[in-house]
C-alpha cells in the first residue's frame, strides 16, 4: 500500500481504508483525479501506522474489515489519533441502526456501497467545508465558562481549546448563527449536510455536542431540547 500521484503538497490529505484493495485502487485514483492526495491502507493496524506517521484531513474507512473493523477503528480514533478529524464510513449496511451505529462510534458522515465516486467527493468536500469555515456567520457566544467563535471554528474553555469534530463544529455553528431560534432535526441535519437520515441520529450528534458544552449533559443548560420541535441554543453565562 502506499501514496496514490500528489497533485499538490497543500491538497486536502486523505487516508483511505478498505480491505477491498481494488475498489481502493480504484477510488483514490478518482480522489486524486480530483485534487486530493491519497494514502491507502488495508487494515485498521495499516491505518493506525499510517496515522503515526503522516498527518491527514479526512479519513475514510470501510464498516466491513477483518479484525478491527470500521466502527471499532473510528471509536478508538475519536480517543486517540484522530480526535477531530471528520470521518467517513463506507457501509454495505445501510440501514437506520446500521448508520446510527456509525454516528454512535464518531463518524461524521456514511456512505452506501457501491457509491458513485463523485458522490464521494462531494461527500469529502462538504466534510472539508465543516471541519474549516472560511468566514464568521456568527458574533462569538458564550456557554458559562466557554466561547465559541463560528468564525474561528473554536470552541475555547477557561483552559484550552475544546476538540470539536466536524460534525460537532457544523452543528454548533448552525444553532449558534440563531441563538433562541428552535431548530427542528431536518434544519439540523440540513446543517450537517445529511439526507435520509433518522431523528435518532441527529439526537446522537446532540448527545455528542451536549457532551463537550454542558456542565452536566443530562440536564443540559445551554443545548435544550424542545419537546416535538427540536432544539434550541440558549447561550449564557
Amino acid at each position: 500500500m502506499g501514496a496514490e500521484a500528489l497533485p499538490a503538497e497543500d491538497a486536502p490529505h486523505v487516508l483511505l481504508v478498505d480491505d477491498d484493495t481494488r475498489l481502493a485502487a480504484l477510488a483514490g485514483r478518482y480522489l486524486a483525479e480530483q485534487g486530493f492526495r491519497v494514502t491507502r491502507a488495508a487494515s485498521a493496524a495499516e491505518a493506525r501506522a499510517r496515522l503515526r506517521a503522516m498527518e491527514f484531513d479526512l479519513l475514510v474507512l470501510d464498516v466491513m474489515m477483518p479484525g478491527e473493523n470500521g466502527l471499532e477503528l473510528t471509536h478508538s480514533l475519536r480517543g486517540e489519533r484522530a480526535p477531530t478529524t471528520p470521518i467517513l464510513l463506507l457501509t454495505a449496511r445501510d440501514t437506520p441502526e446500521d448508520i446510527l451505529a456509525g454516528f454512535e462510534a464518531g463518524a461524521d458522515d456514511y456512505l452506501g456501497k457501491p457509491f458513485d465516486p463523485r458522490v464521494l467527493v462531494a461527500r469529502l468536500r462538504a466534510m472539508l467545508r465543516r471541519a474549516h469555515p472560511t468566514a464568521a456567520s456568527a458574533a462569538p457566544v458564550q456557554l458559562g465558562e466557554a466561547v465559541f467563535d463560528a468564525g474561528r471554528g473554536e470552541l475555547a474553555g477557561p483552559a484550552s481549546r475544546v476538540r470539536l469534530t466536524g460534525a460537532e463544529l457544523a452543528l454548533l455553528s448552525a444553532l449558534a448563527a440563531r441563538p433562541h431560534e428552535i431548530f427542528s432535526r431536518e434544519m439540523l441535519a440540513a446543517a450537517l449536510g445529511l439526507d435520509d437520515v433518522n431523528e435518532r441520529a441527529i439526537d446522537v450528534q446532540v448527545t455528542r455536542l451536549r457532551r463537550k458544552i454542558e456542565p452536566d449533559p443530562r440536564e443540559p443548560r445551554f443545548l435544550q431540547t424542545v419537546r416535538g420541535k427540536g432544539y434550541v441554543l440558549k447561550p449564557g453565562p
